[in-house]
């Protein structure tokens, strides 16, 4: 395979990841307007469709394997198809923080509980604009970008705690809503988690684009 054959399949894995990437944005985005709407079989549906997610994830991972093995890539395209592979479980992985926004909406049904929504809305349309411009920073491999997007958690980070303060008001309030409002935790923490994972993208378009791998600036939180 010449080079030229090797950056069009590299093309190509770098499509399939953005398509990734909008599956699991709409998902997390459709999942919160499952919360507000109490809409169980939307959230099914959702929670069902983390299948595909898992599928497109372990075909990308195939496919840069095989190219690694058979192609023997060097220096910046061989940083390139090892970011793919990180990348890609990193947005499977935040794909699965949709589906488990999904289950919580099963789980709590049409409990008639009051929530921080404005809050946990806002957090979900940061993370989910700060994975889309991670991505986009990825493919254009713009460290600059990459550098300064992983700041932007602050903000999110502001956003989990009203949403605690709020719960837990609520449920010295009325300590039967207590497991309801656990479970909305839950959320926040999932969107929370996704908005940390951006900045494992972020390092990898470092990489890719200087060769420097570690940590950027702002300091990282244990992702679970």
């Amino acid at each position: 395979m010449s080079r030229d054959n090797l950056l069009l399949h590299i093309h190509q894995v770098q499509d399939e990841l953005l398509l990734m990437g909008s599956m699991v944005e709409q998902a997390t985005l459709k999942s919160i307007e499952c919360l507000k709407k109490k809409d169980i079989e939307g959230a099914k549906a959702i929670y069902n469709a983390d299948n595909v997610i898992n599928e497109k994830r372990y075909a990308i991972e195939n496919s840069i394997l095989i190219l690694i093995a058979t192609q023997q890539p060097l220096a910046h395209d061989l940083r390139l198809l090892a970011a793919l592979l990180e990348i890609s479980a990193e947005i499977e992985r935040m794909g699965d923080y949709a589906k488990g926004i999904a289950k919580v909406v099963v789980k709590l049904g049409d409990a008639d509980i009051p929530l921080p929504m404005r809050e946990v809305e806002e957090m979900a349309s940061l993370a989910v604009d700060m994975l889309h411009r991670s991505l986009s920073a990825f493919i254009a491999e713009d460290p600059l970008t990459a550098r300064k997007i992983p700041a932007e958690d602050d903000k999110v980070d502001k956003l989990y705690q009203q949403v605690q303060k709020a719960v837990i008001q609520e449920m010295a309030k009325e300590a039967k809503v207590i497991d309801s409002v656990n479970l909305f935790m839950w959320v926040a923490h999932n969107l929370e988690r996704m908005a940390d994972r951006v900045s494992n993208i972020c390092e990898r378009t470092v990489f890719v684009a200087t060769g420097e791998l570690g940590e950027l600036e702002v300091e990282k939180k244990h992702l679970d």
